[in-house]
């Protein structure tokens, strides 16, 4: 019969919603909250039996926030092992600073990075700056979109495929546009539906990601949280190469 373990931790701090500043409303006039929130997250799985294999994923994210300035940053990191040998290795990076121009429109500059040993593309790096528009901003409903143009850097995964298989293998440098739509929605008081999709598109291919997050609490500090996140590149150095990397998680999350 095969075990399962599954362990996650997670210190968490709401990020605040925009309003017509950036600045976080202040429910206490005596004790402003801090501008400056943080996210830590930790999950592992361990199979044993007929399947035997390890992963490891984390997450850092912080946000500051001060008058119409808004930045905040993220970093990820999932390692998968299968019987004995590493399967899955990559890292996200992102940073992202806003600046309100109105009660719904800001401007941005964004990074957005992927390292990888064993998706289509060892790296995937772009800039971006533009123009931000929030459709919906309440309490239970966030609802904003982000265009502008941008640069990218690609490197190519190239190392085990054969030379008649490489459809290209040139590390790619090339202007991009942009797009991406945040969306959160509490469904109920204890029941959260948030979501990212993000199109960066190019001469030598579109990169679509697509982050889902379904978090339900169960008491003040604790809660269930399960996660995909993919992504889809609509052209890869080879056609052995897949051209969608997806994963999923099921993290239990402890809020202080």
């Amino acid at each position: 019969m095969s075990k399962k373990l599954i362990f996650s931790l997670v210190l968490l701090a709401s990020p605040a919603i925009y309003a017509e500043e950036f600045t976080p409303s202040d429910d206490n006039e005596d004790a402003p909250p801090s501008p400056l929130q943080t996210e830590v997250e930790f999950g592992y799985q361990a199979h044993s039996g007929n399947t035997d294999s390890q992963s490891l994923n984390a997450r850092v994210g912080a946000e500051y926030t001060e008058g119409r300035h808004r930045t905040n940053g993220e970093w990820k990191y999932y390692q998968l092992y299968k019987n004995g040998e590493e399967d899955k290795n990559q890292q996200n990076y992102l940073l992202q600073s806003d600046y309100k121009l109105g009660s719904r429109t800001y401007l941005y500059g964004n990074y957005a990075g992927f390292s990888s040993r064993y998706s289509s593309y060892f790296e995937d790096h772009t800039v971006s700056g533009g123009f931000g528009y929030q459709l919906f901003n309440t309490d239970s409903l966030l609802l904003e979109a982000e265009i502008g143009p941008g640069f990218r850097y690609q490197e190519p995964n190239v190392d085990e495929i054969d030379d008649d298989e490489i459809i290209f293998k040139n590390t790619v440098k090339e202007a991009i546009v942009r797009g991406n739509i945040n969306f959160s929605w509490n469904l109920l008081d204890n029941l959260t539906l948030a979501t990212r999709l993000t199109v960066t598109a190019g001469q030598s291919n579109t990169r679509m990601d697509t982050e889902l997050n379904v978090t339900n609490d169960i008491t003040e500090t604790i809660a269930l949280k399960l996660s995909y996140d993919s992504k889809y590149h609509t052209k890869v150095p080879s056609p052995t190469l897949s051209k969608r990397d997806s994963i999923f998680t099921v993290n239990l999350l402890f809020a202080f």
